[in-house]
């Protein structure tokens, strides 16, 4: 890996500074090294993404962790095993970046290995981008596609497949920063944490001291999977690749989604809110 392919790329929206990219930070095996987007900002400049917090040390951002790829845990922090509870296993894996593909401004298409025990148990190519919403919004659009390329099936799970209820985790995961008062979630249909978590929804808004994300599948497969919602314990929000079953992927085959965040000032109404994920889709 050169320098120059390993240093963190600015991604830039309306002529700002928006977020920036992470490729090769120094951080240490048990958060399961990977690229990262932080800090992440509205055009107004408010932060709406946490790096390593105190209560999750493991939690980078914006970015795609899982905790199981075939027993090897991509997620960071503490690995679960089933009637076993919190236990320390030495299983944890690495993203790697191998290389850009296109890096611009505006957005990234890059290349990682996901490797454990010096094993490639999958590939990926991940695709960043920023788009000019209106004055107050942009939008952060993140695809991964993860191909197997061995010779025997990978399959991707989280605690909730390995016997743990209502932990269902694992896949593209935004950390958003604690403040005084925990953020308010919505989706079109339903509010409120207990509501929403663990349930597929077109798009889901989560509210903070001045800024609005609104999460949104943007293709079919993606839309089916649940979301992982925290607001009480810590403000996070992830799109569930493995919420009831482990995930299989074939040899050669790929599994790919794609989340496109509404990243905004303020509060949103419900029907500003749609018509910004119906333009962000679609951009």
């Amino acid at each position: 890996m050169n320098r120059i392919a390993a240093a963190p790329l600015t991604l830039h929206c309306a002529g700002r500074p928006v977020a920036r990219y992470e490729v090769h930070a120094d951080l240490g095996r048990r958060s399961a090294p990977r690229p990262f987007l932080h800090p992440v900002t509205t055009l107004a400049g408010i932060p709406v993404t946490e790096y390593a917090p105190a209560d999750h040390p493991h939690h980078l951002g914006v970015g795609v962790a899982v905790p199981d790829v075939d027993g090897h845990n991509f997620w960071g922090g503490r690995t679960y095993v089933r009637g076993r509870g919190p236990t320390e296993l030495d299983n944890h894996g690495e993203q790697r970046h191998r290389e850009f593909k296109l890096r611009d401004p505006d957005g990234c298409v890059e290349d990682l290995d996901w490797i454990a025990d010096t094993r490639v148990l999958l590939r990926e190519r991940r695709t960043v981008a920023a788009t000019r919403l209106a004055d107050d919004a942009w939008a952060l659009d993140l695809t991964f596609a993860l191909t197997n390329p061995g010779h025997e099936p990978v399959t991707v799970g989280s605690p909730a497949t390995n016997g743990r209820s209502g932990a269902a985790y694992g896949g593209f995961f935004w950390r958003a920063p604690k403040e005084s008062a925990p953020p308010t979630v919505r989706t079109a249909g339903a509010e409120g944490e207990d509501a929403v978590h663990g349930r597929p929804a077109d798009w889901l808004a989560l509210t903070g001291d001045g800024w609005t994300l609104v999460f949104a599948g943007a293709t079919a497969g993606t839309r089916r999977d649940p979301w992982f919602v925290r607001t009480a314990e810590y403000p996070g929000v992830g799109s569930s690749l493995a919420a009831e079953e482990r995930l299989p992927i074939a040899p050669g085959d790929t599994a790919v989604r794609r989340i496109v965040t509404v990243v905004a000032d303020g509060r949103l109404d419900r029907e500003r809110t749609a018509a910004l994920v119906r333009k962000a889709v679609s951009a």
